[in-house]
């Protein structure tokens, strides 16, 4: 069963597509491999010391919004980095939009994709590319 959080209750997921599962990668993996070794083997990955989860609000007005202010940034400039990130690396768009919780991929093209860098130049040569030139 899928389990969220919300203000410190444990709830199940409020629409259909929140139910979805996160492919995680190596590097998120290796992370949660070391907070393991910090908070050892509890119900939630980062909990306070009777291993109960943090109050998200208390984390995030002391520690997250001062940290991302202090670099200028806004906390979706990072999911909207993550996503074309994804596309530039040449995900599939079917799979990044389910990662991120899109129920199509409309939000990658319409937001996302104008901010991939195109290499060919928009001239159509990256198709001429990806076919040997039959004689």
């Amino acid at each position: 069963m899928q389990k969220t959080l919300v203000d410190g209750n444990v709830e199940t997921p409020k629409t259909s597509a929140s139910y979805r599962s996160i492919q995680l990668s190596k590097p998120v993996i290796a992370a949660l491999k070391r907070q393991l070794l910090v908070t050892g083997h509890r119900p939630y990955v980062f909990c306070n010391a009777e291993g109960n989860p943090r109050d998200h609000r208390n984390v995030t007005k002391r520690i997250w919004y001062p940290s991302l202010a202090s670099l200028n940034l806004y906390a979706s400039y990072l999911r909207h980095t993550c996503g074309t990130l994804w596309l530039a690396a040449g995900e599939s768009p079917e799979w990044i939009a389910k990662q991120m919780g899109h129920s199509t991929t409309k939000m990658l093209f319409e937001v996302y994709s104008r901010y991939v860098p195109n290499n060919t130049k928009q001239d159509g040569s990256a198709f001429n590319h990806t076919f040997i030139e039959i004689r």
